[in-house]
């Protein structure tokens, strides 16, 4: 069984102790029940891992003892950006843990003119910062060394105003379009931008923006998604024509 992983934010070494984060602490006590001498893995999102053992537990407070560094990664080769429309709900969790473990380098989430859920002000940082302990959660259990960057809420149109960065393929996904994803020549290294919108789909003036800015509307099949559905089987679809599902030694 794989010592248990946790994403552990400050200088990590070998020979240094310190302590869990609160809210991994309170897993590792609570839900993981684990002891002094246990096993575990920690990493601080720089790359790699190190193991440790549980050093002591005081109620919800646990200290642990850093063992040594391993280079151990399982980064995908393509470095997709995911631009999320707000969904209501819960989707907007699942998607964005789910895109964590699919390889996703980081997400931005957008407020388009379909998102049904409005937030903005200190309630919109509130949300961010959810996603982001959302994102941590994901790397702990996917194996995942790298923290993607979940970016602050922003309005469709101001985002899309904002040049692409260079080398960088841009697709949106678009039910009615003739082009497929099969269809497209393989990035060759360019980083992709991924655009998807929310419950209705995105308006035909976002949709006229997003090509002025340089996205190709692409297809998923004959059948409609659903927001919380579309942007996941692009990256699921991505990864198995371009990453690093083919690759057998992987499960």
């Amino acid at each position: 069984m794989n010592a248990p992983r946790f994403y552990c934010p400050v200088a990590l070494a070998q020979g240094v102790s310190c302590e869990l984060p609160e809210g991994a602490a309170r897993h590792a006590v609570k839900v993981l029940r684990l002891r002094v001498g246990d096993a575990a893995t920690l990493f601080d999102g720089t790359g790699g891992e190190y193991r440790a053992r549980i050093a002591d537990i005081e109620r919800v407070r646990v200290s642990v003892e850093v063992l040594g560094w391993r280079a151990a990664a399982c980064e995908s080769p393509l470095r997709v950006t995911l631009v999320q429309a707000l969904q209501s709900g819960e989707k907007m969790d699942l998607t964005v843990q789910k895109a964590v473990e699919l390889g996703v380098a980081r997400i931005v989430p957008v407020l388009s003119r379909r998102s049904v859920v409005r937030l903005e002000g200190e309630r919109a940082a509130r949300r961010v910062e959810h996603w982001r302990g959302v994102a941590v959660s994901a790397c702990e259990q996917s194996g995942r060394n790298t923290v993607p960057e979940v970016a602050g809420l922003v309005g469709l149109e101001r985002w899309l105003a904002c040049p692409a960065p260079p080398d960088t393929v841009r697709l949106m996904l678009a039910p009615g379009s003739d082009k497929s994803l099969a269809a497209l020549a393989p990035p060759g290294g360019k980083a992709i931008e991924l655009l998807v919108g929310a419950e209705g789909g995105l308006a035909p003036e976002e949709m006229r923006l997003a090509v002025a800015a340089g996205f190709v509307a692409i297809r998923l099949g004959p059948r409609i998604l659903r927001t919380e559905t579309a942007g996941l089987a692009a990256l699921a679809a991505m990864q198995c024509c371009w990453g690093d599902f083919g690759e057998t030694n992987h499960v």
